[in-house]
């Protein structure tokens, strides 16, 4: 691998060389850290399966724990997953951009290697605009928490770079988490791959906040013990 670079993006000039370097590196299949608006996350090219199985080893996973695909906006949601229910869809009308990865039925005939995903992908458009600019110039990015497994995720670039820096190819620096490290927490998951969903992990948004979007609708969801 080559030497890390480490670019900031407090000017537009930076932003630019930084979303350059990031994108570049990913069509090379390299690994790169990203801010995002919950905590920073370390990201490979979706469709590489050499790059994904790189970040997986980076953070000392296994193929058991597959990564969420960010994307950089919603309508790329039908081009990843099949038969995604309407109480889904209210929910990504309402959270994306935002906090909520949903786990849908992936599309089969993608030509990708996320691990053992048991014909699912986790999918999330995050609500920060250097990471969707990224995503513009990549496509969907395989992204984790941007720490060592067992360890609090990064909510600067500095603990990611402690962390992954001698794996990673770029650091994208946009200073530190909008949450704060005291309140940075990970997007909720729910699986909708059922005709109930069901909340994996409750994160930056609560069940109720779910449930308030789809009760109107007449359905609500089940947090999985």
């Amino acid at each position: 691998m080559t030497s890390m670079e480490r670019h900031g993006t407090s000017t537009p000039d930076e932003r630019e060389r930084a979303l350059d370097a990031a994108s570049l590196a990913v069509q090379r299949g390299g690994l790169v850290v990203l801010p995002t608006d919950t905590v920073y996350g370390i990201g490979a090219d979706a469709f590489d399966p050499a790059a994904v199985r790189a970040l997986l080893a980076a953070k000392g996973r296994g193929r058991d724990m597959p990564p969420p695909v960010l994307v950089s906006a919603a309508t790329t949601l039908d081009a990843l997953a099949v038969r995604v229910p309407g109480y889904a869809r209210a929910l990504v009308e309402a959270f994306w951009p935002g906090p909520l990865t949903i786990v849908c039925h992936q599309q089969t005939s993608l030509q990708w290697d996320l691990g053992d995903t048991r014909g699912t992908v986790a999918v999330r458009m995050p609500d920060h605009e250097v990471a969707r600019e990224l995503l513009e110039r990549t496509g969907p990015l395989a992204v984790s928490s941007a720490n060592l497994t067992g360890r609090p995720a990064a909510t600067d670039a500095d603990a990611a770079e402690e962390m992954l820096g001698e794996h990673v190819d770029v650091i994208v620096d946009a200073g530190p988490s909008p949450q704060g490290a005291d309140g940075a927490q990970p997007s909720t998951i729910v699986d909708v791959t059922g005709p109930q969903g069901r909340v994996l992990r409750v994160g930056a948004l609560s069940l109720d906040q779910l449930n308030a979007v789809l009760e109107p609708l007449g359905a609500t969801l089940t947090v999985e013990d």
